[in-house]
């Protein structure tokens, strides 16, 4: 299959569907292009299935033809399956420096010395192969978050990666709305855009509106604080840090992940300088209670993680007593209930206060509700909207808010759908053959049966 000069081919393998894994392909002119190559997580429905993502099959036996790998930005959702796929691929991996610098690590950390990082900066256009492409700064939950623009002989395609439209991020650039809406003056064949909040109503909340109700509620509390979150949400953990200061106490992380995302942040230059030093988590335990301020991992109820060994006595640096405080500043992702359910049940019953955000307005999502869904569309106005970044009910929805913005087309897909983007419209070609590979013990990748894939299909509905 070789992609023709007057058409762009869009292939997902992965994130369409579903949350998370998110593997997305475009083809012009004899060449295809990557977008994002991510993992996703078993939960408690799945355990064995630790680590998934998307089967590259298709391109991986194309892959004299790919002129690179395009990141969005740098989730696990997004990045996460690198470590394990550059080697089907070998080609040129493209990211601005935040992002690159996530992924230099994940490679190193896999023997991937080899493999090529491109720094690309935000806003920044270059041509690979015959697609112009253009980084559009957007803001999400994570700094140098990216739409991608891919320009061709046959049109433009707006790949919007994972979004919100936040005016108070806290960390990095605000979007530019200026800029978001001169698209419409581009030759667009279509949006491909996030999904994840579409069946929510109104507009997702700033980090910036954090501050306020994170301090308040430690100003009440008596013994130690532990605020547990992403470990890649910068902004929030520079709240965290800033309220710390705001009520007298210590502040550190705890969690490798917290603390490499931390390193990355000052290496990158989003770790405001003015910010008191950060306790090292060995020391932490050493401090009066009254004192402690830490942000950890384990908000899903990882296993291993920060949290849940806090909450299981075992953890060496930081342990936890009647009358502390542990602040879920997340949301629970579907699938882990079980998991959080049990870790805050240990908490409560070691005399901990637990707060979540069914509590207090301690989490705001990284990802557009639907009004910000319709700001975006009555900006670009695009002909047409192809949902990604979903479940199925998810996608619908985002269907119904660009049907109610008057979209001309949108196009519902499921992953290895091939679709035809011109001038035109879409057209469906067929299907490809695609799947999921399961990380295994040893290592080792094998493909998630049928009848799994199936089941996990189910419960994605």
């Amino acid at each position: 299959m070789i992609p023709k000069l007057d058409e762009v081919l869009f292939l997902p393998l992965g994130g369409v569907g579903e949350i998370g894994m998110n593997l997305a392909l475009y083809g012009h002119d004899g060449a295809w292009v990557i977008v994002d190559l991510g993992i996703t997580f078993g939960g408690d429905d799945f355990p064995e299935q630790r680590v998934m993502m998307a089967d590259p099959s298709f391109i991986a036996a194309r892959r004299e033809r790919v002129s690179g790998i395009l990141l969005t930005h740098g989730h696990e959702d997004h990045i996460g399956a690198l470590p394990y796929l550059w080697r089907r691929l070998r080609c040129p991996i493209y990211a601005t420096p935040f992002t690159a610098a996530l992924v230099r690590y994940r490679l190193a950390q896999a023997g991937l010395e080899d493999a090529t990082v491109e720094e690309v900066s935000c806003g920044e256009r270059f041509q690979i192969g015959p697609f112009g492409v253009e980084y559009i700064g957007m803001t999400h939950s994570i700094p140098e978050p990216n739409a991608i623009l891919l320009r061709t002989a046959a049109g433009a395609v707006l790949h919007t990666g994972d979004w919100k439209l936040d005016d108070r991020p806290v960390v990095g650039r605000r979007y530019d709305a200026a800029r978001l809406s001169a698209l419409r003056r581009e030759s667009l064949l279509a949006l491909v855009g996030d999904s994840t909040n579409a069946v929510v109503p109104g507009t997702t909340g700033s980090e910036g509106d954090l501050f306020e109700p994170l301090r308040e509620l430690a100003e009440q509390a008596t013994g130690r604080v532990v605020v547990t979150s992403f470990a890649s949400n910068v902004a929030r953990l520079v709240t965290l840090a800033r309220v710390a200061e705001s009520v007298g106490r210590r502040f550190g992380v705890v969690g490798p992940a917290m603390e490499r995302m931390v390193a990355v942040a000052r290496g990158t230059g989003y770790w405001p300088e003015d910010l008191p030093e950060l306790v090292d988590a060995r020391h932490l335990g050493f401090l009066p209670r009254e004192e402690v301020f830490a942000a950890c991992t384990g908000s899903q109820g990882e296993p291993g993680s920060a949290l849940m060994r806090m909450a299981a006595d075992r953890h060496r640096d930081l342990l936890l007593d009647h009358g502390d405080s542990v602040i879920f500043s997340s949301k629970l992702i579907p699938g882990n209930e079980r998991s959080v359910e049990r870790l805050q049940a240990r908490l409560r019953a070691l005399g901990v206060e637990v707060t979540t955000d069914t509590d207090a307005e301690i989490h705001v999502s990284g990802h557009p509700a639907q009004g910000d869904l319709a700001r975006l569309y009555g900006w670009i106005q695009p002909p047409l909207l192809i949902p990604v970044h979903g479940t199925p009910r998810h996608l619908a929805a985002n269907a119904a808010v660009a049907k109610s913005c008057h979209i001309p087309q949108v196009r519902l897909m499921a992953n290895g759908d091939l679709c035809r983007l011109t001038p035109q419209g879409a057209q469906l070609l067929g299907s490809v053959e695609s799947g999921r590979l399961s990380l295994g013990e040893d290592g080792r990748l094998v493909p998630v049966s049928g009848d799994l894939l199936e089941e996990m299909r189910g419960k994605a509905h």
